[in-house]
């Protein structure tokens, strides 16, 4: 891989979307409101439609 001109700048360029994909994430979990959260956590436990076939 030493040959490869430019090769070095794909962990940076790796590293710097892991690190905003997730201080983005951070982000949106510490700003979301607390209501979409409440109705969100509840919906795997609401299955009434689900166990209707």
């Amino acid at each position: 891989m030493e040959t490869i001109q430019g090769i070095e700048i794909y962990p940076i360029i790796s590293l710097l979307i892991f690190f905003l994909f997730f201080v983005v994430l951070f982000w949106w979990v510490y700003t979301a409101k607390k209501d979409y959260v409440q109705e969100v956590s509840q919906i795997p436990l609401d299955n009434e439609n689900d166990n209707q076939l």
